[in-house]
């Protein structure tokens, strides 16, 4: 059986500078928002495997086009995060899939919310309890996307909430958190130092201007950041594989955002 370690090695490897970090490109967000740039699925994922480390799927999505990511690291999605819509009640997340299923999958990872001060707090974090219990029996990682209050709501995104977000994370056994980035690198510094399991950073809504996005992952990178889980910011461009690069460039390769903006 692999261990959580060996199986975490799937999405992590060595940069330039010889840190350990991520390049994850989630398509998982079909049973959350329209998903038009993902209607060829295998035919994306292969176009990016020149760029990933891994992916993060649901669970059709792995068993429709999981062949597609050509070896790399697999995560499977174990809970559906939806956005609170119009007078629906505001569930948040919910977890619908665990450690048989990523076992049936041969998934190497797992992935979840955890959404701190939400209105349904007791159980998301029971929810994500259990699931660290039943995946570290049989040797699977859980990478917990910590988040305050809940999906999409970047005014909450503070450095202060963010990091009691990711500190709840790693006290519950996450072996990655994944978060946003609060815009300020010094205070996301002092996030990831006082985490002891890696951090990696989100993308968020699609941007509207590359140089921006890109600066911010320059600077969460610069502040110790593990790696990067963005989907939208790749997937929903004109041209995905340049920004693949990009990102590539700036996670492994220590490039400045000016370099990154000029790979081919």
């Amino acid at each position: 059986m692999l261990t959580v370690t060996s199986n975490l090695a799937h999405f992590f490897r060595s940069s330039s500078d010889g840190a350990s970090r991520a390049l994850i490109l989630p398509v998982d967000h079909g049973t959350a928002i329209p998903v038009a740039g993902l209607h060829d699925m295998a035919g994306l994922v292969a176009s990016m495997n020149p760029f990933y480390d891994g992916y993060v799927m649901n669970y059709g999505a792995v068993c429709a086009s999981g062949r597609a990511a050509g070896g790399r690291g697999l995560c499977l999605r174990t809970d559906v995060y939806k956005p609170a819509h119009g007078g629906n009640p505001n569930h948040g997340s919910y977890r619908v899939y665990g450690a048989a299923e990523a076992m049936r999958l041969g998934a190497h990872a797992v992935m979840n919310m955890l959404y701190t001060h939400h209105p349904e707090e007791d159980r998301l974090f029971k929810e994500a309890a259990a699931l660290i219990a039943e995946c570290h029996a049989v040797g699977i990682p859980v990478i917990l996307e910590a988040l305050p209050f809940g999906i999409g709501r970047p005014a909450d995104y503070t450095a202060e909430n963010i990091g009691f977000a990711v500190r709840a994370a790693a006290e519950l056994g996450a072996d990655v958190v994944k978060t946003a980035y609060p815009g300020d690198q010094d205070a996301f510094a002092q996030i990831v130092a006082s985490s002891f399991v890696p951090v990696i950073v989100l993308g968020g809504a699609a941007s509207g201007d590359e140089r921006v996005f890109l600066q911010g992952v320059r600077e969460a990178i610069d502040a110790g950041a593990a790696g990067v889980a963005i989907g939208r910011n790749v997937w929903a461009q004109e041209q995905p594989r340049r920004m693949a690069r990009a990102l590539q460039a700036i996670v492994h390769e220590g490039a400045s955002v000016d370099v990154a903006l000029a790979q081919e």
